[in-house]
């Protein structure tokens, strides 16, 4: 399902064995997920390889408007996109506290199952695959594969067995 034109995006810390990352999120107006960037980092270059890597997706729009909250690193590294021609000098950059409640209550998802302890100490975790497996789910479950309506419950089970099929 593709995405819509206005972004809502923001970061997030997690622990990971033991040491903070940020997990940069960018949801549309329906809250579908853009896309999703881990980073050790919290600036300029780590925002900016983020918008690359969501406008390198077939399913998204380019942004016309992008939500984001008053971290300072935002506002440059959107400059910079416009100028190397990434993002059209016509996005609109709102850096409003209070606009970014859709991308933060999409937060509590990853948060909520990145918190078991049994997680952060597995071999698993540093490489990251974990979070891109809950995120996939969370994309399923949201209804953002195309044939797939949210809710509904069994294509999404057979969509998963036909992805992940366990042997006989």
């Amino acid at each position: 399902m593709k995405t819509n034109d206005s972004w809502t995006t923001d970061e997030t810390d997690i622990k990971i064995k033991g040491k903070w990352e940020y997990l940069y999120r960018s949801v549309d107006l329906r809250g579908n997920t853009i896309d999703f960037l881990l980073r050790a980092k919290r600036d300029k270059a780590a925002f900016k390889r983020f918008c690359q890597k969501a406008l390198k997706a077939h399913r998204n729009e380019t942004a016309r408007v992008i939500t984001v909250d008053k971290n300072a690193a935002y506002p440059p590294a959107i400059q910079q996109l416009k100028d190397d021609k990434i993002i059209y000098d016509a996005c609109e950059v709102r850096q409003l506290k209070y606009l970014s409640n859709i991308v933060e209550q999409d937060h509590r998802f990853i948060k909520r199952l990145m918190r078991p302890p049994g997680l952060v100490s597995s071999h698993c975790t540093r490489q990251k695959r974990p979070l891109k497996g809950f995120e996939a789910m969370n994309m399923i479950i949201k209804g953002q594969i195309e044939g797939i309506e949210k809710g509904d419950i069994k294509s999404q089970v057979r969509f998963i067995e036909y992805l992940f099929p366990i042997p006989a």
